[in-house]
């Protein structure tokens, strides 16, 4: 039987000829981060260890305390509310946009108009699938309320809004993952980017347990250090970047192919019965393709995944979690939309490695299963 995994690896000699340059000294993290900027076209960008080490960081970096409260959407991977609670901090969720699954910005406006605390201290916005929100007009929303924002742009490599890439907008600070789907052990990563010097060299800082070091200039001694802060030991290893370098130079082609799937799909299953496609209502790179299935979208996905079609579910939305269900009091139908969108979605596979056989098998499959529903 036909196998076709949710997100696959693009690997060729690349990688291991980058990894070659780390194992024989070379400073290949810095060398991330240089062209890193460049990618994005942006003035700074900090490797970390992982995607939600940058977010962490980034906390860190805009000097969040206990009790302090931060906006995300309920419908986020959980490293974002998570990296807000490591401050005993207050992640404050917001319902979603039914249409591109994004945080609701007239709810967010809501919140920002009523709001009295003088502990708000910003938001972390998730661009989910790949699609960034109305960035127009949450900048504007963060310039009226004088509110911080990073944006969340794990699924957001490579994406533009109105041409322009997610990390050279009006974000405070961006933070991006080399793993987004968390699928593979082979490697991780993620980038933090800003155009705030002070915010940069602060979280450079923290980055490497605070510590500054001597060099030999000037008749120092070299080995002189001294800790001026409580840091963290984020930094990214010269072999994951290596890794990394090679990846990144294969990301427009990702999206390229990504996108050519994702328009097979919007052609062959407009009309399939019981199917809602996704609505592309700005730039879209499909990350992730995520369909809606109006009724038994378990026992859908159960069916693909027995024709050998691995799906997955993004996300459970984060107020139907046992710990911030129980920490905060949430009811099931505090977040009305997001338990809607829940109960139906399901991602079905969208990557490079798909040939066009497997582009065909996963469409005539899912009409198939469409078929039979009752």
């Amino acid at each position: 039987m036909r196998k076709i995994p949710l997100f696959s690896l693009n690997l060729d000699r690349s990688e291991s000829k980058e990894i070659e340059k780390a194992l024989g000294g070379a400073k290949l993290a810095q060398e991330l981060e240089e062209n890193f900027c460049e990618f994005v076209n942006a003035p700074y960008a900090l490797s970390t260890s992982n995607e939600t080490a940058s977010l962490h960081l980034a906390m860190t970096a805009i000097d969040l305390k206990r009790g302090d409260k931060i906006i995300c959407s309920v419908n986020a991977y959980p490293n974002v509310p998570e990296v807000v609670r490591h401050f005993d901090a207050e992640p404050i969720f917001i319902d979603i946009d039914t249409e591109d699954y994004n945080i609701d910005l007239d709810e967010l406006e809501k919140l920002l108009s009523k709001n009295r605390s003088k502990k708000l201290k910003g938001a972390i916005i998730s661009h989910i699938a790949g699609q960034p929100t109305d960035l127009d007009r949450l900048y504007d929303l963060a310039k009226k309320f004088n509110i911080l924002i990073v944006e969340d742009a794990h699924d957001a490599l490579g994406a533009t809004y109105k041409g322009k890439k997610i990390g050279s907008l009006s974000a405070d600070m961006t933070s991006f993952s080399f793993n987004p789907h968390k699928r593979f052990s082979l490697y991780s990563g993620g980038m933090l980017v800003t155009a705030n010097s002070q915010l940069h060299e602060r979280a450079k800082l923290l980055r490497s347990n605070a510590i500054i070091k001597n060099d030999w200039e000037g008749g120092k001694l070299g080995y002189v250090y001294d800790v001026t802060d409580i840091g963290l030991e984020y930094d990214m290893s010269d072999l994951e970047a290596g890794f990394n370098l090679a990846q990144l130079q294969k990301v427009e082609k990702a999206i390229k192919r990504r996108k050519e799937i994702a328009q097979v799909y919007h052609k062959e299953l407009a009309n399939t019965p019981h199917i809602e496609l996704p609505k592309e209502k700005r730039d879209h790179i499909y990350s992730m393709f995520i369909v809606k299935i109006d009724k038994n979208r378990d026992s859908f996905a159960r069916e693909l995944y027995k024709n050998g079609i691995e799906v997955g579910l993004h996300f459970i939305p984060l107020h139907l979690l046992t710990y911030y269900k129980q920490k905060y009091n949430l009811r099931v139908n505090d977040f009305p939309k997001a338990l809607r969108n829940f109960q139906q979605i399901l991602s079905i596979p969208v990557h490079e490695n798909m040939s066009n056989d497997d582009v065909a098998y996963v469409v005539e499959t899912v009409k198939k299963v469409a078929q039979s529903r009752v």
